[in-house]
């Protein structure tokens, strides 16, 4: 699942240009706009961003936008935290490590980053910090990440976890006005490296990623 997600996101702006494509499995501008109107009259006190592999010294498009999001969330008043989510799990890095480090770098104060590092597939970026969220005190919980992720999770969200969770997914033209303004700030991606690493595919196989990815093998006892 990871893997089709980032060819079809590979660039953000992919998703912009071919709407039609992915209007099934993917939030309609429409409600991204409703959905972000509705947090900003009801702010929360933290909001979940799922990682992405980081591979060849450089954040993808898809990474971008998403801390971007997250960044204007904050810079909004919309959201007072934000927890990065995701374990080295495709490539050698941490992925809520690089997604913090690019988001500090960009003025979100440290004091207000939190980092997620156990979860290897989406549904557990969700439950994990979602869980680890509640243990730190924080109530209003939303995910904050592409229409087409959030709508993927929208379902095990409300139903597995609370139907009280939010979900902010993109909106494209806000997205599209902030890019000209949108700079690759240079980070020390070695603090997020692990050294013994074995990738997800040679850990698991095909099933047992699918089942990951529908989050039925997730470890309860994790920030219990």
């Amino acid at each position: 699942m990871v893997h089709m997600r980032s060819v079809i996101l590979k660039k953000w702006p992919v998703l912009l240009l071919l709407p039609a494509l992915l209007y099934s499995c993917s939030f309609s501008k429409k409600a991204c706009v409703k959905m972000l109107g509705a947090s900003i009259k009801n702010p929360y006190d933290i909001v979940i961003v799922p990682g992405v592999p980081f591979e060849d010294s450089a954040w993808s498009w898809v990474m971008k936008g998403r801390v971007y999001w997250s960044k204007y969330l904050y810079d909004k008043g919309i959201t007072q935290n934000v927890m990065y989510s995701g374990s080295a799990v495709y490539t050698n890095y941490i992925e809520a490590d690089i997604m913090a480090l690019y988001a500090e770098k960009l003025g979100i104060p440290g004091g207000h980053i939190y980092m997620e590092t156990h979860a290897e597939h989406s549904t557990e970026n969700v439950y994990y910090s979602y869980k680890m969220a509640r243990k730190l005190g924080f109530e209003r919980i939303a995910l904050a990440t592409d229409p087409f992720q959030a709508k993927m999770l929208k379902r095990f969200t409300k139903k597995i976890l609370s139907p009280d969770v939010g979900i902010i997914p993109f909106v494209a033209d806000t997205l599209e006005a902030l890019q000209p303004t949108m700079i690759d700030p240079e980070i020390d991606y070695q603090k997020a490296f692990v050294k013994d690493f074995t990738p997800l595919p040679e850990r698991e196989n095909w099933w047992q990623r699918f089942r990951g990815t529908r989050g039925l093998d997730i470890d309860t006892t994790v920030y219990k």
